[in-house]
Formats: structure tokens, sequence, C-alpha cells
């Protein structure tokens, strides 16, 4: 491969390199040298390139500041950030140019670096009578004028904008369209509720009394009153007060402050009143359930999803978002391929092959393709699902859901003395025993579910197609 030399902005006067450049149009307005002139002091062309490459970024950095500031004209937090950062940047890669290392106004005070100031005022007085560059930035950038960029002055609201479109970036990447929406969703709610009750404060201003008036307010909505509202459960005050916990902690991580204090730590209310989630009984499943026209009126696809959900212990989302290609029927074993695709599965376990069996293989068959009409809508298929169960009171309790049918599945496959390795599989859990082997064949995860699979009547798919 050849090596190309690039001496853009280089020209020789004498022995001496010097940096020429034309101050581009779009920035002229803002910049008034027109021809950048200065000299390079070297006659050695490699360092004459090194310094080059240092102005070059400094000035793109210049004009960048400027029209940053520009644009922001009055404006506070990130834009002005912004702009200090690039000032910043730029004063160090100039000063390094000079052959100087960024030092700030205190540093230079200081009695050791007496010479090294003395030189760097010669080196101010020199380029700027001999290369045309503006006094004011020369002296800025070699005796330390650009205050570094105070990170903790953006506020929290802007704080939110950089971790959903820069910080966070490793926990989105995966999800979908939906999923993203709904991560994003419930981060923002916890950040709106802060503010409702401290204000968007400055990053850097929250105090650990200001995090303790964000947990009274959720101690104040958790406590039943007499306004009719139902009161917040813990967990809920511990996913929102933990993701401003995990949003300031994140966002000190990244600008390089990993030991502040985090005025969110060790924040977290007890709840003993968690309740499992009941699984339906198998006599209730058949004699309630699997009766033929029971969801005549429903969406087709949604009848379908309700018998595989029943034979395969999945989860809604896993099951509306099967595409063609994870639908195996023509297979020797019939079996559904669970794995991420365009979108995020819950966990790196939930990866698996789950055999088709009873009223699933039948329900399968109906949907070769999936279940294209509610592909990334897993809210829509819950919500729908529990409004069809309610109409028609399939609910044994109030706190039966559609996933009570995934405990179920568990459940049947514990009482019918399945290995634990491959109920965890099926399950999609993480398995606290040493990792061995493949779970078995297809064909024996198949005959083990036959063990649990409920009789049914093939009347119940009259008139149920895809």
């Amino acid at each position: 491969m050849r090596y190309v030399v690039d001496d853009t902005y280089l020209q020789q006067r004498g022995r001496v390199w010097w940096y020429f450049r034309r101050v581009p149009k779009k920035y002229a307005h803002l910049d008034t040298r027109g021809m950048i002139r200065q000299t390079l002091a070297t006659a050695s062309i490699d360092e004459a390139r090194f310094r080059r490459d240092a102005l070059a970024e400094a000035d793109e950095l210049y004009w960048s500041s400027l029209i940053l500031a520009d644009d922001a004209g009055g404006a506070e937090g990130q834009e002005q950030l912004d702009a200090a950062r690039r000032r910043h940047a730029s004063a160090c890669k100039r000063s390094l140019a000079s052959g100087f290392k960024y030092l700030t106004v205190d540093q230079l005070a200081q009695a050791e670096n007496i010479e090294e100031t003395f030189e760097r005022l010669l080196e101010v007085r020199d380029q700027s009578s001999n290369s045309g560059e503006p006094k004011s930035k020369v002296a800025e950038a070699l005796l330390g004028g650009a205050p570094e960029p105070n990170e903790t002055s953006i506020k929290v609201s802007e704080v939110f904008s950089l971790y959903v479109n820069e910080i966070a970036f490793d926990e989105q990447k995966n999800k979908s369209d939906r999923q993203r929406y709904s991560w994003e969703k419930t981060k923002r709610t916890s950040v709106n509720y802060f503010i409702d009750v401290v204000g968007d404060v400055s990053i850097g201003d929250i105090t650990r009394e200001m995090a303790l008036s964000y947990r009274s307010w959720w101690i104040e909505r958790m406590i039943p009153g007499d306004s009719g509202i139902k009161p917040a459960k813990a967990n809920t005050a511990n996913r929102h007060i933990g993701n401003m916990r995990k949003l300031y902690e994140d966002y000190y991580r990244h600008i390089g402050d990993e030991d502040r204090l985090n005025p969110f730590r060790k924040m977290f209310f007890k709840d003993e009143q968690q309740t499992r989630v009941p699984s339906f009984e198998d006599d209730f499943v058949r004699a309630k359930i699997l009766v033929p026209g029971l969801f005549d009126g429903l969406n087709d696809q949604l009848k379908n999803m309700i018998y595989v959900l029943i034979e395969t212990g999945a989860r809604p989302s896993e099951i509306c978002n099967l595409r063609p290609e994870q639908i195996r029927l023509n297979a020797d074993i019939p079996h559904l391929e669970i794995k991420a695709i365009d979108r995020e599965l819950k966990t790196v376990t939930s990866k698996r092959e789950i055999p088709l069996v009873g009223v699933a293989l039948e329900a399968m068959k109906n949907c070769p393709d999936g279940f294209p009409q509610y592909v990334d809508k897993g809210e829509l298929v819950s919500a729908n699902l529990m409004k069809a169960f309610r109409n028609r009171n399939l609910f044994p309790t109030p706190d039966h859901v559609i996933y009570s049918f995934r405990h179920a599945f568990e459940d049947r496959m514990l009482e019918a003395e399945i290995d634990y390795g491959l109920r965890c599989y099926l399950m999609g859990h993480k398995n606290n025993r040493p990792d061995y082997g493949k779970k078995g064949s297809l064909e024996y995860r198949r005959d083990q579910l036959l063990k649990i699979t409920h009789p049914f009547d093939e009347q119940i798919f009259n008139g149920v197609s895809a």
C-alpha cells in the first residue's frame, strides 16, 4: 500500500515551515483573520506536520465553539457547555502546536513556572506580531485563559438527553423501536418526577437533601389516603429512585469522575407485600379456557396466541414477535426458536428452542408466518388479552393475569418431575447449577413436555385461522 504524504496548509519560507490557511466562508463573519499565517518555528518537515495538525484541529474547534456560542446566545446549559469544551480543547491544541503544554492561569502563577511563563509571554508577542493571529486567542492558549468546562453546570434534563443519545448507547443498541420507546419512557418519567419535586437544577448542584426530598415525596405517595388514588408500591418508588441514581452515576463516570459520592446512594424501600403471580390450575384451563367457541369475536391471531402461551410457557412478547424463520413446523420435531431478531431478549438465557405440542402445535399451524399484526406490540397484546379474559370471567382471582399461563407451565413441569436444568432452559431462566450439554435433544424435550400436555377438543379451532 502506497503511503500518501499530506502537506496541506504547509508552506516553506527559507528553511522554516509555516501554517497557511484561509478562514472558511461560513466562519468569516465570526473570524476576521481572512488568511491565517503562522510560523511553525521548525525546519523539520515531520515536526511541521505535527504542529500543523495541532493548529488545524485547534482552528476547527475554535470555529465550532464560535458557532455554538453564536447559536446559543444567552442560552445556558448544554449549548454553553459544548462551546466551552471546544474553546478549551482548541486552546490545548494551539498551545501544543507552539511547543507548550496547556496550563491554567493558577498553574502558571506558581513560582517554579516563572521562567516558562516568561517564555510563553514572549511567544504570545512574537505570534501576535508575526502571524496575524488575534493576540487574545494566542494569549488564551499560552497563558491559560480558556477555563476548563464546568461539567457540573448542565441541567438534569440536559443530562438525560445526553444519557439517551450517547451515554446509554449500549443499553439501547439491540432494542426494537418499541423497546427503546418503553425504556426511555420509564426513565424520562423518573427524571420528570424529580424535576417536579426539586426543579431542573444543575447536576452538580444536586445534594443529599434534594435526594431525600425526592424520597419523601415517594413516601407520601405510598401512604394510603382519602383521595381514592391507589397508593404507589415500594417497587415503583425503588425503580424511579434507582433510575435517578443510575443517571447520576453514569454521567459522572462518563466525564471521568467515578469517585463522586452519589446523593441517591443506599435509598431503597423494603417491600414485604410482594405477591407472586398465581398460576392457572389445570382443571380450570381445561374446563374454562379450552372451550370451543369461547373466544369467538376475538382477533384470530390473538386467539392462536392464547393456545401457544398455554403449552410453551413463553412470554407474550416472545410469541407476538416470532418471525417465520423462527417457526419450524416442517422439522422432524416441530418447534419454536426463541432468539433476538431486530429486538432484544429479556435475558441472555431467553434464547432457546421449545418443542410444539398439543394445542400450541395446532395453533402455530394456523399461523405459520407468526403474528405480523402484533410484531413489536407486546403491550397491545397483553392489554387486549387481559380485556378478553376479564370480559369472559377467566381470571379466578384479581391477581391472575395472562402471565399466569407461564407460571402454570413451570408448575406443571415441576409436578411432572421434569429435570431442573430442562425446566430452567424451557423457561429461559438462569440455571444456578454448572451448565453442561445441550439440555437434551428436541425429541427428548418434546417427550418430556408430552407428560404435561393438556387434552383438548379440536373443535376449539373451528373457524380459527391466521
